[in-house]
């Protein structure tokens, strides 16, 4: 049972977090600032005074890039990163689920297992899944990431087994990974004002910022982002099953551009949801990253307010609206990396 005074400065500290408390925290009051429309005005008014007369690349990386449809703005940054896939034997791992063939459900496999059948190899030797269990490991021998990944996927028990898709990765080289976020204009048939994917290369993560300076760069930006993919390429997002990739392939049919994105596509919110909904308040990607890493942005700008942000920049000429829309974009490109690392060590 609590003590009376703990209870009491239990109590003092949660209604402290609410703004309609006699005494708020500064915790409720900068959280109430930021919900807000005015404060969201006058940060917009000071990154106008504060980058007049600046240009991106008086505070930016950047430099200007060839593409086919035109020249492209790409704003790069580079962090050092502890991003380590170690080998977790997962063919292996493979073998020994029996719920990977038709018709083998928990039962069943639990079945089997007690008999000694305890992996599908040791299956082919049976008279109802030897034939099933042959045809599987020999299928197994030529599927690529993708092909694997999609039957994972597609298993009837992979909600069950979701850590699977997660404890998969080790099959791939991790320069496959393309760590992607769009900003764009609105919700659906408008432009995107900038794609961002970052890399692992080494001890680095390398980010690639594509923005776009005027609508008539749209095909630019979206080619430049396009050059980073080839055929081994796995998207990492978060909810980018929903909105990134979809919304990019929209922009490409409008823009008459030719791409493939129908790769391998890890969308992280799914696995968060899994891995982390009972230890957190929510599973929003600023949310993780206070929660697990310790990150709090300063000045960050909610997605609705972007689109007048944006229009301010055309309209002014200046860089400072969307000086906190780059930079947004670029720490959720790199938190993504630290969201994966993060979850193979989880399930592994």
């Amino acid at each position: 049972m609590m003590h009376d005074y703990n209870f009491e400065e239990y109590l003092r500290k949660t209604l402290s977090n609410s703004i309609s408390s006699q005494n708020p925290s500064e915790t409720a009051k900068n959280k109430a600032r930021k919900l807000s429309p005015s404060y969201y005005q006058d940060l917009k008014e000071k990154l106008l005074i504060e980058y007049d007369k600046k240009s991106l690349k008086d505070v930016m990386d950047c430099k200007i890039s060839k593409t086919s449809f035109g020249d492209v703005l790409k704003i790069t940054k580079k962090e050092r990163i502890d991003f380590n896939i170690e080998d977790n034997d997962f063919m292996h791992q493979m073998n020994s689920n029996l719920k990977l063939l038709p018709k083998i459900g928990l039962k069943t496999e639990q079945n089997l297992k007690s008999k000694g059948y305890d992996t599908i190899e040791s299956l082919t030797n049976h008279d109802r899944y030897g034939d099933l269990a042959s045809e599987f490991l020999g299928n197994l021998d030529g599927m690529s990431f993708c092909e694997i990944m999609d039957m994972l996927d597609a298993n009837r028990y992979s909600k069950k087994c979701r850590d699977n898709v997660i404890k998969s990765i080790s099959l791939t080289d991790e320069k496959n990974f393309k760590f992607m976020d769009i900003e764009t204009k609105g919700l659906s048939n408008v432009p995107i004002i900038l794609i961002g994917v970052a890399e692992i290369n080494g001890n680095s993560i390398e980010a690639s910022q594509y923005f776009l300076r005027d609508y008539a760069e749209e095909a630019s930006i979206i080619d430049a982002y396009l050059s980073h993919l080839d055929e081994d390429s796995i998207h990492v997002t978060f909810n980018g099953k929903t909105f990134d990739v979809p919304f990019i392939k929209n922009r490409c049919r409008y823009n008459r551009i030719d791409a493939n994105l129908d790769l391998p596509h890890l969308d992280l919110m799914y696995f968060a949801k899994n891995l982390w909904s009972d230890e957190l308040p929510n599973c929003k990607l600023q949310t993780i990253e206070k929660e697990l890493f310790g990150i709090e942005r300063e000045e960050d700008v909610p997605g609705q307010y972007i689109p007048g942000y944006y229009d301010t920049y055309l309209e002014k000429g200046n860089v400072g609206p969307v000086v906190p829309i780059i930079e947004h974009n670029a720490q959720d490109i790199i938190s993504l990396a630290s969201f994966l690392d993060k979850m193979y060590r989880d399930v592994n």
